[in-house]
Order: C-alpha cells, then structure tokens, then sequence
C-alpha cells in the first residue's frame, strides 16, 4: 500500500485589528441601516446573519473559530431552515429590529451589532463578537447589556478574570498590554518604547503597542530576518524604514484607506504599504469583503477537507487491519483441514489392528468425526476468506480514492462533495451492506470526471466506488468499453466507443488514465484490462463498483502520459475537462 500523503495544512493568515477596521469601513455605508431578516448557524463555529437594506439583501458570517475569528460580507449561503438553538435565539431576539450601529473601539478586536426598533431609537439588542482568537465568543445582550444568548459559556474554571453565563451582565475583555499607536508619538519616544527591553524586533512591536499580530508585524518589516533580530542590533537605515512604514500603516488606519493585495510576505494585506503603489483591483462593490471571505473561506474549506481525509484515511486503515486478521484466522482454520487426512489415517490404522480394543474404537470414532467436521467447515471457510479478500479490496480501493487526484485542479467545495460521496460509500462498506435498488435511485446522480478525446469520444473516470458502478453498470451501453488496471485496487474506466468507433490514440488514452487513477501509477508500465461494458457482471452481495468480466484484453499503459491528458495547460491538447 502507498504511504500516505503529507497532510500539512496551509498557514492560515487570521482577521488581525487592521483587516477588520478595514471590512468595517466597508461595511457601515452598504449596510446601516438595515433591516434584520434571517439567522442560521451552519457549522457550530460560525453564524450566518441576513439584512435587508433598501437597494438589496446582504449576508454576514460572523465565526468564532480560535484558528479563524472573522465577520464579513459573504454571498448569499444555502437555506437551512430553523437551524440550531442559538440560531432560533437570534431569529427572536431580533425580530423585526434594524441594525443601526457597527461599533468598533480603540484596539481590541471587539465589534458591537446594535439593533433598534428604527434608526435614531434607543437600542433594544446587541451582538457582540468578540475575534480574540481561542477566546473569541458571541454575545446576545439585552437594552440593560445583560446576556440573553451565547455561543459558549464561559465558566468559573475557563477564565478566573471573567465568566460569563446566560442572565450575567456582560464585561469588556482584559485591557490589552502596550501602548495604543498614535500619530502624534513622536520617533525618538517610539523608539524608546521598542528597544525598553533587549528582545528581538517582533516581540518588542508585539509587547510594546496594541493591535500588532504576526503578519502585521512582518508586513511593517517585510523581512521576516530581521523580525527575528534583537533590538540593540538594528542599524539606522532599518529603524528610519520601520518608522515610515509605521507612520504610513497609521496614516491608513486615520484615513480609512485599506485595499486588499495578496503576497507581500503574507497571504495578504488590507493596507498600502507604499504610498506611491496602485492598490490592486478587486471587483464588486465590497472588495475587502469578497476577497477575504474567498480566502478565509477557501482556507477553512481546504482544512476541514485535510482534517476529514485523516479521519477517514485512520478508519479504513484500521479496517483494513481488522480484516487481515480475521481472513488470517479463517485461513488457519483452512490449514488445519489438510490435516483431516492424516487424522482418518490414524484412525484406520486404529481399526486395523488384529483385535482393536474398546477404546481404541472409541479414539478412532472420534478422529473419523473430526476428519469429517474439518472437511465440512472448507464449504464455510472458504466464502469466509473471499469475503475478507473482497472487502479488503474495496478498503484499499477507498484509500486510494484518498489520495488520488486529477492534478490539483478541483476547488476545495467540490474535493469536499467527493469526500462526501466517498465517506457515504465506505459507511455502507464498513457496515457490511449493499445499496438497495431504491437507495440508487435515490442518492444524488454521480459526476465522474469526464473528457473529451481528441477524436472526439467521451470518456469517464469514477473517483469513488459509486461513480465506478455507476458508469460501468448503470451507464455503460453496448459498444462501451471498460478499463481497470489488472489485478490492482483503481477507478473504473469507460470508453464511449458506442457513439463511433475509437482509434488506437482513444484506447491508448484511455488505458492511460485506467493506469494514472490505480495503486500502480508509480510504475513505468501498467497492465490495463480492456473489456466492453456488456460483459462486465456485479458481484452478488459485494460493495458497489465490484465487478467481474468475461473475456478481455490486456494493454500496457503510462500513467505518466495521462498527466499530460489531465492538465488542460499542456502544449498539443486538445482535451476539454467537465467535472
């Protein structure tokens, strides 16, 4: 079996004081006032909240994820209905209110929702959120700022400094340490401040003033080696280029000039950092928000995907052991009945001496009946052995599915949907259960991936045990032919050679992938077995894509080839990808 592929998450850039001013700003003109119309809670770390202004509807996420504290502008999500108990809390709380108020004050990454019956009436609720990483929460406070709704409770032996509950009156985070940034400081007191102590720069910038986060800190710098030297060892020339950075990042802040650029030593940046360079364009009409809820989003989305491969990927491999070792048993069970032989000898031996005694009789019986019951148990214990060689089968097949890709290209949302498809198919397997005719029907149709030869055929590729019986048995027509690497755990194959009659480059192509999407694929040359559709059979009592064939023919494949196919940016392609 293949090692298993690294599973390293991407470093993910959290919403620092900086990003969030700079959605506010955003915000505030596109969304006050506006009219509070639905709350759903998709995920236990985060909230969806939809306005509706006077031009339009806009949606909110607000999230207290520790890895991912965020409130921003997103599209419109899919309907939940009545959702979770602190989402049916907001939809009372705030029924029929206005949002007329987006509070954010001096340096803490705290932000106040208040809702009013009409703008310009006192406030009758308010949502605090509060982006403080693992002690980021929300808040539901009445017009006396009591809490009427949270996202967690904060208990007595989670935070000796503030805990909070359902009914308690709510306080303001812990002051934060260090001075707040200001533009009238002046260089020599600035300077002061940071060299107080002899750390190295990014824990004299952190320490020192308020709302500095690691990728703040690198983008005043711009040099992640000189973050790490200590504060007495910085020339002239690098504090004089701090300090106007520093002055420049303030500027923005006073002037609300944030744009959004990716790169710049981090995954990205919402302020100018040099005066006399063009902000990127973004297009829409909340570019800061688009564009970071693609990033946050598509981060999150990779993770959770990463995260849900391991676990599964840790399920089928202990699978995989539990049932090596039950076949392992049987197998010594089936061993043992080669012995049957030698028992029956010794008993004929015993019934063929001169004058076998009483209990020599008795011993013999009792081998005859033993030769019998070993030579009976082959009818049970050989099904028994299939049925674990069968099933390991399919794990392996499912591991693989894991791991193999069509070269990176898909977004995050459709690897997740695949995930999913592949999770429900190895529940059933795991559960020893086969699909019944109705459940087929049921379930959402598959999307194989599908190519276009150059000779025009249509070829499909099955990515999980479902779309494999799917486009073998339920899609394969008469004409149609079938690859599979011989005797290795891959996907399915299938030529639409119904429709027109292939050319040696459409086999060839097609054994290509057959080889690129199996076990094999780190091999020079695959065996491939080419056989047409009709004369493949499912195997009764088997999970789905288990087939058997009649007859067929052996290619020898490259899978390096099929990487060419599979990258639309290849030179002489003439291969167009649906998926």
């Amino acid at each position: 079996m293949p090692d298993a592929p690294a599973m390293a998450a991407p470093a993910l850039q959290a919403m620092d004081l900086t990003s969030l001013r700079a959605v506010l700003s955003e915000l505030r003109p596109a969304l006050l006032p506006s009219r509070f119309e639905k709350a759903q809670q998709p995920d236990p770390h985060s909230l969806h909240l939809g306005f509706r202004t006077m031009e339009r509807r806009l949606w909110l996420e607000l999230g207290w994820l520790a890895e991912a504290p965020r409130l921003m502008a997103i599209a419109a999500p899919p309907r939940l209905g009545s959702g979770s108990t602190l989402a049916q809390q907001l939809q009372h709380g705030l029924a029929g209110l206005a949002l007329t108020e987006l509070v954010q004050e001096g340096w803490e990454r705290v932000v106040e929702l208040r809702f009013a019956t009409r703008p310009g009436d006192p406030i009758q609720r308010t949502l605090v959120l509060e982006l403080m990483g693992r002690h980021s929460n929300l808040f539901l406070l009445d017009p006396e700022r009591r809490v009427v709704a949270m996202a967690r409770q904060v208990r007595q032996n989670q935070s000796r400094l503030r805990p909070i509950g359902t009914g308690d009156f709510y306080c303001a985070p812990p002051a934060l340490s260090g001075s707040p940034p200001s533009l009238a400081e002046s260089f020599a007191h600035w300077k002061g401040q940071l060299t107080l102590l002899p750390v190295n720069l990014k824990q004299a910038l952190q320490g020192a003033y308020q709302g500095i986060s690691p990728a703040l800190a690198l983008q005043l710098t711009g040099d992640s080696t000189l973050l790490k030297t200590p504060v007495g060892e910085l020339s002239s020339e690098d504090w004089e280029r701090l300090w106007s950075r520093w002055q420049q990042w303030l500027r923005c802040l006073e002037g609300e000039h944030f744009c959004f650029e990716q790169g710049q030593g981090t995954a990205y940046c919402c302020w100018i950092q040099e005066p006399a360079r063009q902000p990127s364009s973004v297009g829409g009409d909340l570019p800061i928000n688009g564009a970071l809820a693609a990033y946050l989003q598509g981060s999150l989305a990779t993770r959770q995907l990463q995260q849900r491969q391991q676990n599964l990927r840790h399920k089928l491999e202990q699978a995989i052991e539990r049932e090596q070792r039950q076949q392992a048993q049987q197998q010594q069970l089936l061993d043992q009945v080669e012995g049957s032989a030698a028992l029956q000898e010794q008993a004929d031996a015993l019934l063929c001496l001169p004058d076998p005694s009483r209990e020599q009789i008795t011993e013999a019986q009792k081998l005859y009946k033993k030769a019998r019951k070993l030579r009976r148990s082959v009818a049970a214990i050989s099904p028994r052995i299939e049925q674990h060689r069968q099933q390991i089968r399919q794990l392996e097949e499912s591991l693989l599915f894991l791991d193999l890709d069509d070269g990176g290209s898909r977004p995050p949302g459709e690897q997740l949907d695949q995930l999913q498809q592949l999770e429900e198919d190895c529940e059933v397997l795991l559960r020893r259960q086969t699909l019944s005719r109705r459940e087929r029907r049921s379930a959402e149709t598959p999307q194989p991936l599908t190519l276009q030869t150059p000779g025009g055929l249509t070829v499909q590729v099955g990515r999980n045990h479902r779309q494999n019986d799917w486009i073998s048995l339920q899609q394969g027509r008469k004409g149609d032919l079938w690859f599979h690497a011989q005797e290795c755990p891959g996907s399915h194959v299938v030529l639409k050679s119904s429709a027109a009659q292939p050319d040696e480059q459409d086999l060839q192509s097609a054994a290509d992938l057959a080889a690129f999407f199996s076990r094999a694929r780190g091999n020079r040359r695959v065996a491939v077995v080419m056989a047409p559709c009709e004369a493949l059979q499912r195997i009764a009592g088997a999970g789905p894509g288990t087939v058997r064939h009649r007859g067929g023919e052996v290619l020898w494949a490259d899978p390096e080839q099929a990487k060419t196919l599979l990258n639309p940016a290849a030179p002489n392609l003439n291969w167009a990808v649906e998926s």
